[in-house]
């Protein structure tokens, strides 16, 4: 496989998981944390990280509208929901480094 089409593949799984977790607002970060060790904050960091190394500056709130499809702030006040105390144990449990 040539390395544009590589690319071109990875963007579009990219997309695909932006868009099903656009459909998947039920499922909440610490769901997220808890379970797979990684959430859209996460992914939205990584990609500012990716962004910077190839000298685009992008901030942080930039690079979580492009996860959130939306400004985080009004993510959280349309979609999060407080954590239970047993989403809170079970990360507390697993302390993922995030």
């Amino acid at each position: 496989m040539s390395e544009p089409t590589q690319t071109e593949l990875e963007a579009a799984a990219f997309r695909r998981l932006l868009k099903h977790l656009d459909e998947r607002k039920d499922v909440q970060n610490i769901d997220m944390m808890n379970l797979a060790g990684f959430c859209r904050n996460c992914l939205s960091r990584w990609y500012a990280e990716e962004a910077a190394a190839r000298g685009v500056e992008m901030d942080k709130e930039a690079a979580r509208e492009v996860v959130y499809g939306m400004p985080y702030a009004e993510w959280k006040a349309k979609y999060q929901t407080e954590a239970s105390a047993d989403q809170k144990a079970a990360f507390e449990a697993s302390k993922p480094d995030h």
